[in-house]
C-alpha cells in the first residue's frame, strides 16, 4: 500500500470538470496528496487549446477551474513545456508514487501518454489512465472483420448495441493537498487573452466558460430546446441546439454526462427528439474514432480519390468569406456569428463550408484552419471529420457530393430571415424573401432598404449555377457521381 504522505500526480487536459473525473477520483482514493498539474504543452499543437478563440476560452475555464479546486483545499500547478520532462521533474522532487490521466486519442497524446506510463514503470510508479472523454473506446469498438468503422451508420448501430454506460461518478467535496506544492507559473503570464483588439469583447455575452456553465447549458437544453429538436435543429434564428460543444471540447462536461441526464429526462420528451440528439453525440464519438484510426484526417483526405482534386485557391476570395462579405447572406451571417461569438450554428457551418468549397474552389483544409482558429469549440476530430464530410472526401456511405444552394438554403431554414438580420444589420429593411438574395431585389426594394450593392453591402462574389456546374466538373473528374442540391 502506498504511504499516505506519497503524493499522486493528476494530470489536467481536456478534462477541466470535478464531475465524472475517474483519475481524479482514483487519486483521492489512493488516500494521499494529490498533485493538480496542467501543461501547456509546446510540443503538441493538439494538446490544448487549438486556436485563438478557445485560448480565450481556455483562460476562464482555468480561472473557474483553479478556483473550484482551491474551495476544496488544492491549487492547480501550472507548467510549460513537454509534458513528460515536467512530470518526472516534479514526480522526483515531490517524491510522487503514482500519475493517473484521462485517456486522449490524437495520435501524438496517446504517444507521449504511452512514454510515461512506460518511463513510470521503469521507476516505479504506478501509472494509470482512464476512459473519461469519449463514451467509447475506438481501439475496442471494431467492425466484424476487426478493423475501424469508416462508415457512420453502421458505427451508429454498433454503438448503440451497448448495454449502458454506467453512471457519473460525483464531484469530490475535498481535494488533499501536500504540504508543499510546486512551484506554479501564472496564468496571466500566459496571455491567452486578445489584447489589442479585444476581438473576443462580446464572446462573454454569449457563453459561460467553465464546468458550471456547461451545467447551466445542459439544463436549458433539456428544460427549453430538447422538445422539437430533431424538427427545429436546423433553424439557426432561434435556440433551438444545445450549444454543448465548447464545453465538450475542453472537457468541462463529460459526455457520460450528458448522456446519463438526457436518459434521466427523456421520458418527457418524443422519442425522436431524444435518439436524434443521441445520434448527434454519437456524431463527435465517430469523429473521434477515424483520427484514432486515422490520425493525418485534419491535412489528409480520407478518400485518396480526392488527393489530386483541382482546388484553386483565390487569396482574395477566401478572405472575403473570412469576413462574412461574400454577398450571400446566409453564409456572411455564419462568418460573422463565428467573430462576433466563436461559434457557428451546424447548419449554418455546413453552409458556410459547401461555399468555399464548392463555389470558390478553395481546398477545405484552409476552412478547417480557420475554424480551429476561430470556433470556441474546435475539436481536432470534429472540425476535422465535419469539413472532410462537406467536401466529399470524407468518411461517408453516400454515393454522392453535396452542393448547397445558400439561397435555397437561407429560404429553407431561416424562412423569415431573422438569423440574417442579426448579423448583417446593413440588409435588414428587406423583406423576407429579398432578404436571401439581395441582388436579385429590384431597384426601388433596393432604394427603400437604403442598400447599394456593392458598397453598402457587396454583389455575389461568384454567380452559384456557374459555380456548381465548375464543381461539377472537378468532381466529376474523380467521383462522377450526382451532387445533391
Amino acid at each position: 500500500m502506498p504511504s499516505s504522505n506519497a503524493p499522486s500526480i493528476v494530470l489536467i487536459r481536456r478534462d477541466l470538470r470535478l464531475g465524472d473525473n475517474p483519475a481524479l477520483t482514483e487519486a483521492i482514493k489512493r488516500g494521499g496528496p494529490v498533485i493538480l498539474l496542467y501543461i501547456r504543452e509546446t510540443d503538441d499543437p493538439d494538446a490544448g487549446a487549438l486556436g485563438a478563440a478557445q485560448r480565450w476560452w481556455l483562460h476562464h475555464s482555468l480561472t473557474r477551474h483553479m478556483k473550484a479546486c482551491e474551495s476544496r483545499g488544492n491549487l492547480i500547478i501550472l507548467r510549460t513545456g513537454s509534458q513528460n520532462e515536467i512530470v518526472q521533474k516534479i514526480a522526483k522532487e515531490t517524491g510522487a508514487t503514482a500519475i493517473f490521466w484521462n485517456r486522449r486519442y490524437h495520435l501524438k497524446g496517446r504517444e507521449t501518454d504511452a512514454d510515461l506510463k512506460r518511463w513510470a514503470k521503469d521507476h516505479g510508479l504506478e501509472a494509470k489512465s482512464f476512459a473519461a472523454n469519449l463514451l467509447h473506446e475506438p481501439s475496442k469498438l471494431l467492425t466484424g472483420a476487426g478493423g475501424p468503422y469508416r462508415v457512420y451508420t453502421p458505427f451508429w448501430k454498433a454503438f448503440s448495441a451497448t448495454e449502458s454506460f454506467g453512471e457519473p461518478l460525483p464531484p469530490p467535496s475535498k481535494i488533499r493537498a501536500p504540504e508543499r506544492l510546486p512551484e506554479s507559473e501564472i496564468l496571466d503570464d500566459w496571455k491567452l487573452l486578445p489584447t489589442k483588439p479585444n476581438w473576443a469583447g462580446s464572446f462573454m455575452d454569449a457563453w459561460i466558460p467553465g464546468e458550471q456553465g456547461a451545467k447551466v447549458a445542459l439544463i436549458f437544453f433539456l428544460e427549453e430546446a430538447m422538445r422539437g429538436y430533431r424538427t427545429q435543429r436546423d433553424f439557426p434564428g432561434s435556440k433551438t441546439t444545445s450549444r454543448l460543444s465548447p464545453h465538450l471540447a475542453l472537457g468541462e462536461i463529460s459526455p457520460l454526462q450528458i448522456w446519463h441526464a438526457v436518459e434521466e429526462a427523456e421520458k418527457g420528451y418524443p422519442t425522436e427528439d431524444t435518439i436524434h440528439f443521441r445520434k448527434e453525440l454519437v456524431w463527435r464519438e465517430f469523429s473521434w474514432h477515424l483520427l484514432f484510426h486515422y490520425p493525418d484526417l485534419a491535412n489528409k483526405e480520407f478518400n485518396p480519390r480526392f488527393a489530386d482534386f483541382g482546388w484553386s485557391h483565390d487569396e482574395r476570395a477566401f478572405r472575403a468569406w473570412t469576413r462574412g462579405i461574400t454577398g450571400y447572406p446566409i453564409v456572411d451571417a455564419g462568418m460573422r456569428e463565428l467573430w462576433q461569438t466563436g461559434w457557428m450554428h451546424n447548419r449554418v457551418r455546413m453552409i458556410a463550408a459547401s461555399f468555399l468549397i464548392k463555389d470558390l474552389m478553395i481546398d477545405w483544409r484552409y476552412g478547417e484552419q480557420w475554424f480551429r482558429d476561430t470556433l470556441v469549440d474546435a475539436d481536432p476530430a470534429s472540425n476535422a471529420a465535419s469539413w472532410q464530410w462537406v467536401a466529399g472526401s470524407g468518411a461517408d456511405a453516400a454515393p454522392y457530393f453535396r452542393i448547397f444552394n445558400p439561397v435555397l438554403q437561407g429560404e429553407k431554414f431561416d424562412p423569415k430571415g431573422d438569423y440574417i438580420r442579426r448579423y448583417v444589420p446593413e440588409i435588414e429593411g428587406l423583406g423576407n424573401e429579398a432578404i436571401h438574395k439581395p441582388f436579385e431585389a429590384s431597384k426601388a426594394l433596393l432604394d427603400k432598404a437604403e442598400i447599394r450593392l456593392g458598397f453598402t453591402y457587396p454583389k455575389p462574389m461568384v454567380d452559384h449555377g456557374v459555380a456548381r456546374d465548375r464543381a461539377l466538373r472537378a468532381y466529376d473528374a474523380v467521383k462522377g457521381n450526382t451532387p445533391e442540391q
